[in-house]
Formats: C-alpha cells, structure tokens, sequence
C-alpha cells in the first residue's frame, strides 16, 4: 500500500530540508544509480538485507538490484574518484522487500552524511554524531551508541583456534546463532552422544575411506573439499573448550547497557581477562572525549555494547542510532565501516564513519528537525 499523497509530500519536503542542511555544513551532495550491480554488494550488505533486496537480471548487465541504500555506492564513487578528506550527502529512495503488510514500507526516501577521513578517527565519529544529534534535536529522541569494535576485538582475542574465532566473528550480526557458537565452542552446549560418536569416527578413518565407504561423491563439492571439511570437523572435535574467564568476559561485554561514562569504567575488569580488548576501550574513551569535545552530553548518552548487532554487516567499529517511542524503526542510524573500504578500495583503505536518518519517519514526528 503507497503512503497517502500528503505524507509523501511532507516526507520530500522534510528530505529535501535535510539534504539543504547537510550541504550547508560542508558536505558534497552526490548520486548513486537506483539499480545496482548485484554481485558482491549483496554480500557485503549481510544477510538480513540480502534476503529483502529486489534483484533482477538484466540481459546485458546481469543480476542488478534495487538499490537497499546509499553507502556501498558512495563508497565504490569515492574510492575510484574521491581525495580525503570527504564530506558528502545524497537524498533518494531505498528499496527494502518485506515479508508481511504492516508499517514498515518498501520503498521511502534515505537521506545521509557520509565522511573519509583518517587523521582523527575519534574526532570524526564525534563530528558524524554531533552532526546527525543536532539535526535531529527538536524531536527529543533517544540517542543509543555501540562499538562493534569492542566485540570484534574480544573475539579475536579468544583463546582458540582460527577456524572458531572466524565462525564467531562472521556471526556477530547474528546474535542467536553467535550464542550457540559460544556455548559449543566454550564446552556449555549440552551434549550430543550421537554426534560426539560420529566425530570419533571420523577421528578414527582416513577422510579417503569415509569418501569411499558413502558412495558416489554427489552435489558440487569435490573430493578434497569434503576432506578439507572432514579435517575441519575431527580438529574442532579435539579443540579444548574456550576458557570459562574468557567466556564470561564476553557474556559480560554482550550484556553491558549503561549511560556511556560507565561503560569505560565497566570495561577495564573485561580487558583484564580479554587483554585484546585494552586499544578498543582506549578508543571508546577517545571517541568519549572527542564526543564531549563537540558538545555531546555524554553523561546522558546511552550505550549499549550490543547495539547494532542487527543491522548492516559492514559496520566495523563505532555504531548510533536515535531512537522513537512505539516501535518506530530507528529514525536515524550509522557507524564506522573502515573494513568496507578497503573491500571495494582495490588494496587501498580509508576510515569512513557515516549515518542516515529517514525523512518520512521526521516528517511523522513533527518535522523541521533542522
């Protein structure tokens, strides 16, 4: 169902007020096709928005998308084009498939700030945050900050091997899934005799004898390949489990929602059973008083270390959200996303923090938010 042509006017009009905003602080307004290139971008928006983007084919540019939003495009433009450091801002629609009727739309316009800038990484999360705190002050929303960082940084810092730390890092954005990797992986899951049994079959054999024993090889995979994962299988099986210190560390940092000063105070006993946690708290507490140094109220700001763990998967450190009453989807939200350039940067990288609000969702709580 389309919205009503009144709320699609002020829904413009409001986003056509931001878009003159951001422009009047410095930034570059730019453009991005409407239909993307599928590919990797699909990929790199992470499962939740790939499950929902409309895709097509086209017959001479192949699988093409509608675009779900601005940044990979922004990205891709400035890497093949763009000079640090850049400040840029765009305004259209975005395209989000759903499953079932009901108040979120398919399709509404986006609005966003976009910054490159590797001199003071703390200094541009606060100047992206600052900007989007003070665009949006009139609604009396309620502002909520994260650090994928932090999580990232105490995964890699697990006592265990490559493979369990990469399934635990690639499923980050997945916190029921995560939670199970954990409980396995830290010896909590309860225990299966069955395949406890198998795995010591596999332990047991040759992978060429259990190939052989099954029959012939079907499906896509190669021989080597279900050796590979047989191999892959039988080590797991003999991993011991991930420390239970380091364990609750982890379950501490996950569960951790506190006014942001105290986030600082409440990491330091993590980092001392997670050591690998110590630079990205440095950095929480940097980016805490670049905040402040931009005016923020940081006293009254919200952290929640968990924050953002649904959204896009490209996000890499410092996340934000401003938050409505009701069940509104998040008025407007971003972060950090320095690993996404240097995925699209072909071999160069930059940091980049950036964020959008949605137009129609201002315009519904009384608009004029600039």
């Amino acid at each position: 169902m389309s919205a009503p042509h009144s709320d699609r006017a002020a829904e413009r009009a409001e986003a056509e007020r931001l878009f003159a905003w951001f422009r009047a602080r410095g930034a570059h307004p730019v453009e991005a096709d409407i239909l993307q290139p599928a590919g990797t971008l699909l990929d790199l928006y992470g499962e939740d928005i790939r499950a929902r983007a409309y895709v097509t084919a086209d017959p001479l540019r192949g699988e093409m998308m509608l675009r779900p939003d601005f940044t990979v495009p922004v990205v891709e433009r400035h890497m093949a084009e763009g000079a640090e450091p850049a400040r840029y801002t765009y305004m259209g629609p975005v395209f989000r498939r759903q499953e079932h009727r009901g108040p979120r739309a398919s399709e509404y316009l986006q609005v966003g700030f976009e910054l490159f800038d590797g001199a003071d990484p703390a200094a541009a999360d606060a100047e992206v945050f600052a900007l989007f705190a003070e665009a949006l002050a009139p609604l009396a929303l309620q502002p909520v900050i994260g650090d994928i960082g932090l999580l990232k940084a105490a995964v890699a810092g697990l006592t265990a091997s490559p493979a369990r730390k990469a399934a635990l890092m690639r499923h980050i954005w997945r916190p029921g899934r995560f939670r199970a990797l954990l409980d396995r992986f830290g010896g909590r899951a309860a225990p299966d005799p069955g395949r406890a049994a198998w795995l010591a079959a596999l332990a047991a054999q040759p992978a060429e004898a259990l190939i052989a024993a099954a029959g012939p090889v079907t499906g896509k995979r190669g021989a080597d390949e279900i050796a590979a994962r047989i191999a892959a299988l039988a080590a797991d099986a003999a991993e011991p489990p991930i420390p239970a210190a380091e364990v609750a560390a982890l379950e501490a940092l996950l569960s951790l929602a506190v006014p942001a000063p105290r986030a600082a105070e409440a990491l330091r006993p993590l980092a001392a059973a997670l050591p690998a946690l110590a630079p990205a708290a440095e950095r929480f507490a940097a980016r805490l008083a670049a905040l402040a140094g931009r005016g923020v109220a940081v006293e009254g700001l919200a952290f929640e270390a968990a924050f953002g763990r649904t959204t896009l998967e490209y996000y890499d450190g410092f996340v934000f959200g401003f938050l409505a009453p009701g069940g509104m989807p998040p008025v407007a939200s971003g972060g950090r996303y320095d690993a996404l350039t240097a995925v699209l940067g072909r071999g160069r990288a930059i940091p980049a923090v950036g964020g959008v609000v949605r137009p129609g969702l201002t315009a519904r709580l009384g608009g004029g938010a600039c």
